[in-house]
């Protein structure tokens, strides 16, 4: 399938297949929010409106950027989101690139969130759909962010069907300006671990699809067969 890379401000039309990657850390969060239970993400423009959609709605449970503040029940970091229980839960996730990025692809007939924690399940997903090209979007530092272009590019050459090794790729991640910021604290809101669990490999057995509900952007798990 043809692909090809851009960052969110070079979307100018509707892409027909959109992979919106954010390794560090929206979309690695939202694959472990699924693991710890929560049945669907509701992607929000704002930190007002995420607040907003909390309250008017019983039992839902709302995720930021940064540090933790009033009305967030958790911050976007999978090192704190790990050892909780979202059972059943709704969560409305409002990041700096990710939902940024989802958004704005949000009218495209199929789109897809990812990062390397979901990588293999996503590739072999698309290979199963027709009808591209295929649009990587790379949210991080206006398309250039190393992290995400090195999970797009690995995702390209999996759907391509080429044998792959990952390991160039998750290096690339790991040596990214992201990674340095996490690893260093100078991002708001993480943990020691969140780099590492960042670059786990297909820990998750699930595709992550966003889709029009209503008037809401909401992602879901997609299981995906075992190669």
């Amino acid at each position: 399938m043809d692909h090809h890379f851009v960052g969110i401000p070079e979307l100018t039309s509707v892409p027909r297949i959109a992979v919106v990657i954010d390794v560090m850390r929206a979309f690695t969060v939202a694959a472990w929010a699924f693991s710890r239970g929560v049945e669907k993400i509701v992607l929000a423009s704002t930190e007002s409106e995420a607040l907003a959609l909390k309250e008017s709605h019983s039992g839902w449970v709302a995720l930021k950027d940064g540090p933790p503040a009033p009305g967030f029940d958790a911050v976007n970091s999978p090192g704190l989101l790990r050892s909780r229980d979202f059972a059943g839960r709704t969560l409305v996730q409002k990041t700096t690139a990710g939902t940024v990025g989802a958004l704005a692809v949000a009218n495209a007939p199929l789109v897809l969130c990812a990062s390397f924690v979901v990588a293999g399940p996503t590739a072999r997903f698309l290979r199963t759909q027709d009808g591209g090209p295929l649009t990587f979007v790379v949210t991080g530092e206006g398309g250039q962010a190393d992290e995400d272009l090195a999970c797009a590019e690995y995702i390209g050459q999996l759907v391509s069907g080429g044998d792959v090794e990952a390991a160039p790729y998750l290096q690339r991640a790991r040596t990214s300006r992201a990674a340095a910021d996490l690893a260093a604290g100078r991002r708001s809101g993480c943990h020691p671990d969140d780099v590492e669990l960042c670059l786990e490999i297909d820990r998750f057995p699930f595709a992550m699809e966003a889709r029009q509900e209503e008037s809401l952007t909401v992602l879901r798990p997609v299981a995906v067969r075992s190669p």
